[in-house]
């Protein structure tokens, strides 16, 4: 039978949840390559940088497109559950369960406002034969990106809170906000933290400081203006004019537009999605696999002098 592409795995996932329970990844992958008939040649094929094609890629990619459709979920790490959604489709059968069908459920499932970010939940076309090879790397990037971005966002999960502060203050310092040494008491206790989770000093001479919050809660709470109006009401408290309000969970539109409005305090709002995006872009909690390069004919090589 070989490797199944992605989008014929989108039933057989599902199949595996029909239960209603909680299942690990690699007990889905498991259920997969054996409704598949997968050798164990196929199961342990690897792309030349030593990533598992099926268990890796595949399964991951699937994966995504399951979860931006609405249909899975992941209710705790590495584990994931079929919604209602999810058991409606499987009724439908197999023959129903295409690649059409589950991106008109993801259309449907962003435009119901379950994210403010439409580049958040944008899976582009599958490759094919009409795009570049440079279109089709992109692609695949975009691909590993959004399946590493829900990894993150289970991994931060399970920190406490303590930790997750941390990690938001350990962010900033990778985006350039000063360094570990002039931000090393920058977690504030809880016990005198008035509101505030943390500040990083904004240049090296300290001479000004961006306070921040950081709640981390489940990834689809609705953070909603109350929540900012709090926060703007501890900087106020500070003395301070510039904050960052960062969630593992998503901003109501009201927030956002709240923010805009305020012409005396600087607000950045970050939400879980972009959270996971920014440690990838500043490689935070992860680590470069494979660094391909990409290469040109030197011109100037084979110019000819005249």
């Amino acid at each position: 039978m070989g490797i199944p592409k992605y989008y014929e795995l989108f039933y057989t996932f599902l199949e595996a949840l029909r239960d209603g329970q909680k299942h690990k990844l690699n007990e889905i992958t498991g259920y997969c390559a054996d409704k598949f008939n997968l050798t164990e040649e196929e199961k342990n094929a690897k792309y030349p940088s030593g990533t598992n094609i099926f268990s890796n890629n595949i399964v991951g990619v699937a994966r995504t497109y399951l979860k931006k459709a609405g249909l899975i979920t992941s209710p705790e790490q590495s584990s994931f559950q079929i919604t209602e959604l999810g058991l409606q489709a499987l009724q439908r059968g197999p023959e129903a369960m295409t690649l059409e069908y589950v991106r008109q459920l993801m259309n449907d499932y962003n435009d119901n406002d379950n994210c403010e970010n439409e580049d958040d939940v944008t899976i582009n076309d599958t490759a094919d034969s009409t795009q570049s090879p440079q279109e089709a790397i992109k692609y695949a990037i975009n691909e590993l990106n959004s399946a590493l971005a829900d990894e993150l966002l289970a991994e931060i999960s399970v920190m406490n809170n303590y930790d997750f502060e941390r990690l938001v203050v350990d962010l900033l310092i990778k985006m350039g906000y000063g360094t570990l040494q002039q931000n090393e008491d920058a977690v504030t206790p809880k016990s005198r933290d008035e509101g505030i989770d943390g500040f990083v000093k904004a240049d090296r001479l300290g001479f000004d400081s961006i306070y921040t919050q950081a709640k981390k809660w489940k990834n689809d709470s609705k953070i909603s203006t109350p929540e900012i109006q709090k926060f703007l009401g501890a900087l106020a408290g500070k003395g301070a004019t510039k904050g960052l309000f960062i969630t593992t969970g998503q901003f109501t539109q009201g927030a956002r537009d709240f923010v805009k409005k305020q012409l005396n305090h600087k607000i950045v709002l970050i939400d879980g999605r972009e959270l996971a995006n920014y440690m990838i872009e500043y490689n935070l909690g992860v680590t470069t696999v494979t660094t391909y390069a990409i290469k040109r004919i030197d011109s100037d090589y084979f110019a000819i002098d005249n």
